[in-house]
């Protein structure tokens, strides 16, 4: 027995600095619960990006409604999954719907999901889509066509009237779906800002800054998505686009940087008993993904990459390989934000006297290849989705269209005479 407890504290030995307790010598949430309020915060930005076109009607970004659409459903479908291989017990989470416990937040987020699921996003895209899909049901081949009909709901009417009320629906479902996607994405701030318990979740800003860190890596996603998609499309990328996602990313990165700046001078103005502790693990434990990921290549960088786009004159090329490195060191530093908030919380003992670490799975259900999986998954439902509903209206006209009739090299054929 004693030898047994000397070689758990050996293999203990590495990962523990200080004094903590036995049970906080294990991390319970894992790379799961890191990429889950990461794949959210990409549902509620690209969502917000949407409704710029509809409700504020910024027609620059236009080419990028639909693909906001798109995206935000295809990060949207699998938001739950993280969560659900998390649980010992996934298949008990229809009891959240049938004894609702309204004093629950974890509870209710069952509810907020379907809300915006079923009566916000989908809502918006049949609206969007529902003349397209009825084009499509009488121009598609067998089975395609009635694939079409089925999502169209069977309907036929392409009449101006419809189209003046598709209107309307959509513009009434994208004012209610802003405050949604705030609601989906502020909660999650909300359950760890809401645990008094843990000196590095308790802030009141918590919930802010997790909604507009989800602003910004919804948008940089988008514009990344965007800049991808269309020259494999054949098409050319339209700047004056890309310029004004770039704007709004730029002004979504210095508030969410002026927020998480603002909750760390409060913390060390303050200056608890748990500063001492904090600023350790912040120096050593989370010294690379917190100082050097988050902060200088996640937020500063693309800042400047920004900046120096605005202030100086630069041809198209450049400017779009300098958009396209700022949106992917954006993407590093929001996922950065969310492993030293969700990781970092479980790092220190509530003695405040020691440190642990976390040593990553591999393989397993919760293993670095699952959480890649989870990753990777959306993308290849918006590779579906986007076969089945055009992004770009040209597209599927162009695609269904007949071929142009083919033409010699005698040049075209001259015209006959009617007889007389």
């Amino acid at each position: 027995m004693k030898e047994e407890l000397v070689q758990r504290l050996a293999e203990l030995a590495p990962k523990v600095e200080g004094f903590i307790y036995p049970n906080e010598v294990e991390i319970h949430w894992s790379i799961l619960i890191v990429v889950y309020p990461y794949v959210t915060g990409l549902v509620a930005g690209a969502f917000i990006l949407a409704s710029l076109v509809k409700v504020f009607k910024v027609k620059e970004l236009q080419p990028t409604y639909r693909l906001s659409l798109l995206t935000a459903l295809s990060f949207l479908l699998i938001a739950t999954l993280p969560l659900l291989l998390h649980l010992g017990r996934p298949e008990r989470c229809f009891e959240i719907f049938l004894t609702p416990n309204p004093t629950s937040a974890m509870a209710m987020f069952g509810f907020v999901y379907a809300w915006y699921l079923m009566a916000v996003l989908l809502l918006e895209i049949w609206f969007e889509y529902r003349p397209d899909m009825i084009r499509m049901s009488q121009t598609k081949p067998f089975p395609w066509n009635w694939l079409y009909r089925a999502l169209s709901l069977f309907s036929s009417d392409v009449s101006e009237r419809a189209r003046a009320f598709d209107a309307k629906a959509l513009k009434a479902i994208t004012v209610i779906g802003i405050p949604s996607a705030f609601l989906l994405h502020g909660y999650v701030g909300f359950i760890f800002g809401s645990v008094k318990a843990n000196p590095w979740w308790s802030s009141v800003l918590m919930p802010i800054v997790f909604l507009f860190s989800a602003i910004v890596s919804g948008i940089a996603m988008v514009m990344l998505l965007y800049m991808i998609i269309t020259p494999l499309r054949g098409k050319p990328i339209e700047i004056a686009c890309v310029d004004r996602v770039a704007s709004y990313l730029f002004y979504a990165v210095i508030v969410d940087f002026s927020l998480e700046a603002l909750d760390f001078i409060h913390r060390l103005y303050e200056s608890e008993e748990s500063i001492g502790i904090l600023s350790t693990m912040v120096t050593s434990r989370l010294f690379v993904s917190l100082l050097v990921m988050q902060v200088l290549l996640g937020m500063v960088v693309p800042l400047g990459i920004m900046v120096v786009i605005k202030l100086s004159k630069m041809n198209d090329e450049l400017r779009k390989l300098l958009y396209f490195t700022a949106a992917i060191l954006i993407q590093m530093g929001i996922f950065s934000t969310r492993w030293n908030i969700v990781i970092g919380g479980q790092l220190f003992s509530k003695s405040f006297l020691g440190l642990t670490a976390y040593k990553m799975e591999i393989m397993g259900i919760e293993g670095l290849l699952t959480a890649l999986v989870l990753l990777a998954l959306p993308f290849v439902i918006l590779v579906v989705l986007l076969k089945l509903l055009p992004a770009w209206p040209g597209d599927e006209a162009a695609s269904s269209a007949p071929p142009p009739p083919p033409v010699s090299d005698a040049g075209p054929a001259p015209a006959i005479a009617p007889a007389v």
